[in-house]
């Protein structure tokens, strides 16, 4: 069935940008992507994807391109998301995740998008009082870029009551992984995600792999993360489209994850199990703000939409994650 209107990526050069892209173009959606390349790929947009080089809120080419592409909806990944970095530079985050996002969503209402699909984060809800997190527990963010990102729902909440226009903020947990057919994953050097840094280590590239803290209050002492596969987070931006376009006058914020978490030694010893290889691991003291464990509540995203996932096991992601480093070593 043709689709309504085209689809705006803002980053969608980006890790999960991307596999949005691929996602939307498979389930047959006309796409285009904005993106600056300042931590994007050119290489990692599809070639059936229209591209435009430029900055999100640079508003004459964003309307530009709502105009001349019939762009119905919006799926914004642009921003920056080292958590570090956001304490020590605070107003680059507050600049790019949130000033940048007032100018796109004056670019959206005034070209009559009526969609937007918001990259949030876990980190909105700083250290929640309990695990699994649910949507309605306080957001309390510990760090400019959770804050960053709780300021961007609020303005899309203010948004969408004045202008005809919904929106879903997905909450994201741990992403990992990569797109199982080979075409894109997490590229970016020097990333912190742990999969990738431990996936680095089994292939030779970093001689081992700290593991930040081992007293916390959890079976091992490290901590625990809920790691959810890139390509059922893409997935999960389709189906959270499908809802927005079945019900206009109805927005939503949902968290996606799975459900359950890993502890850091057992991320490990799944990229061991793996990689074939055995990772040097160098223990030392937790970083501050880190919860114990962090784990999304997905009863929310499961009611509300038909998203269910397709690749919840962590040696299928470590899997995945390994073949794309691979193929980043064959590259270089």
């Amino acid at each position: 069935m043709d689709k309504p209107f085209s689809v705006l990526v803002t980053g969608g050069a980006g890790y999960i940008g991307s596999h949005a892209v691929l996602a939307l173009l498979d389930a047959g959606w006309r796409v285009a992507v904005i993106d600056n390349l300042v931590t994007g790929f050119r290489w990692a947009v599809p070639a059936a994807a229209r591209f435009y080089e430029g900055d999100i809120c640079d508003e004459a080419l964003v309307a530009s391109i709502i105009a001349d592409e019939g762009i119905g909806a919006i799926m914004h990944f642009a921003g920056s998301v080292v958590v570090p970095e956001s304490v020590t530079n605070p107003l680059k985050y507050y600049h790019n995740n949130t000033a940048k996002t007032r100018s796109l969503l004056a670019s959206a209402v005034q070209g009559g998008v009526k969609h937007v699909i918001f990259s949030s984060t876990a980190a909105t809800y700083g250290i929640p009082d309990e695990t699994p997190v649910r949507e309605d527990m306080p957001t309390v963010p510990i760090n400019p870029y959770g804050m960053s990102k709780l300021m961007t729902e609020a303005m899309l909440k203010d948004v969408a009551f004045a202008h005809p226009l919904n929106y879903c903020a997905l909450r994201y947990f741990n992403v990992a992984g990569a797109d199982p057919q080979g075409r894109s994953g997490q590229s970016t050097a020097g990333a912190t995600h742990l999969i990738k840094v431990a996936g680095e280590a089994a292939l030779g590239k970093r001689p081992e792999v700290a593991v930040f803290g081992t007293d916390y209050a959890t079976p091992d002492g490290t901590g625990v993360r809920d790691y959810i596969h890139v390509s059922d987070l893409a997935d999960a931006h389709l189906h959270a489209l499908d809802t927005l376009i079945a019900d206009p006058a109805t927005s939503h914020v949902m968290n996606c994850g799975y459900g359950r978490g890993f502890s850091v030694l057992e991320v490990l010893d799944s990229v061991d199990r793996v990689s074939g290889q055995t990772i040097v691991r160098r223990m030392e003291p937790r970083r501050p703000g880190d919860p114990d464990a962090l784990i999304a509540d997905n009863r929310r995203i499961l009611a509300t939409t038909p998203w269910r996932p397709k690749y919840e096991d962590l040696d299928l992601i470590v899997a995945h994650a390994l073949a794309w480093e691979r193929h980043l070593s064959e590259k270089a």
